[in-house]
């Protein structure tokens, strides 16, 4: 690029007040300044942009042209330098999984937010598979796991402890039994998450080697949507307790206990290995971690509620 700012901003200047002195004045250069930058760029070019009558100076059809895109441009360059000398941790772009997407993350990015109105926040909501690949592909800057993903490139901090519950609806022939054995769970009809979920591999670790059969009859992506058809009688499944904290409050689902099966496991904080750590995801991680300082788990979260 041939051009500068600095040599714009002259033009513009001079256009407006029809006066170089005035310009310069304007501007706190000297007279010999503003025009010798005029001249320059008018010779670069090869295209004058004024008429000269005697001192004056007019637009010409070429200067007049010139005159709204390079305003346009120089508020445009003022955004910038406002944007990188801004005081605000600057723009950030997180990755959540369902769970703590819906759950947790929303009323994180709410406050951070509220707390940095001028430091946009993009919040991308995924599988496990999902966010951990942009990840790796440098489309989100930090992420939150709800369960493990083993890569080399990929760093992982633990932030949250949670549990995988079983649940059913408060009319299903299970609800109310307590514990469910092994034979009688391998014969439901089971709602459950995606291949490629951190919940939906949690799960399968937790019953491996103790049920013989799962008759996965329906695999859905979010966790709304197994709620409602478990609450349908439609069968029995298995998601985290962060999840249906409040379906149990209400009594539109219930708990069915099964103390054979370990489904504990661990939310994360996550991000790429050669991605140095920003003042806005510092920021961020401290605020996730001030918003659930007081929990031991998720069944401990004091956070509102967003149905």
């Amino acid at each position: 690029m041939r051009y500068t700012l600095r040599q714009l901003e002259i033009f513009v200047a001079i256009a407006r007040t029809e006066n170089v002195s005035r310009a310069a004045a304007q501007l706190k250069l000297s007279q010999s300044a503003a025009s010798s930058a005029l001249v320059e760029l008018e010779r670069m070019f090869d295209r004058p942009l004024f008429d000269r009558v005697g001192k004056s100076l007019y637009l010409n059809s070429t200067g007049r042209g010139l005159l709204d895109k390079a305003e346009a441009l120089l508020i445009q360059a003022s955004e910038i330098e406002t944007y990188l000398t801004g005081s605000g941790p600057g723009p950030l772009a997180i990755g959540a999984t369902m769970t703590i997407g819906n759950y947790l993350a929303t009323l994180i990015v709410v406050e951070y937010m509220r707390r940095y109105p001028d430091s946009p926040v993009r919040l991308q909501v995924a599988n496990t598979a999902a966010i951990a690949e942009r990840l790796l592909r440098f489309s989100c800057d930090f992420a939150l796991l709800e369960g493990e993903f083993s890569h080399s490139e990929l760093l992982l901090e633990p932030w949250l402890a949670d549990e995988l519950v079983i649940f059913c609806a408060p009319s299903h022939p299970l609800a109310g039994q307590g514990p469910i054995d092994n034979n009688t769970l391998s014969r439901q009809f089971w709602i459950l998450r995606e291949a490629g979920s951190g919940t939906r591999t949690r799960f399968e670790q937790g019953i491996r080697g103790q049920l013989q059969e799962v008759r996965a009859g329906l695999e859905l992506e979010h966790t709304e949507a197994i709620k409602r058809a478990v609450e349908s009688g439609l069968g029995i499944g298995c998601l985290s307790r962060l999840a249906l904290r409040e379906a149990f409050r209400r009594g539109s689902l219930m708990e069915i206990p099964t103390p054979q099966f370990d489904f504990s496991r661990q939310f994360y904080f996550a991000c790429h290995a050669s991605r140095r750590g920003s003042k806005a995801i510092s920021l961020f991680r401290a605020l996730c971690r001030e918003m659930t300082e007081n929990a031991s788990s998720t069944e401990h979260i004091r956070l509102p509620y967003i149905p």
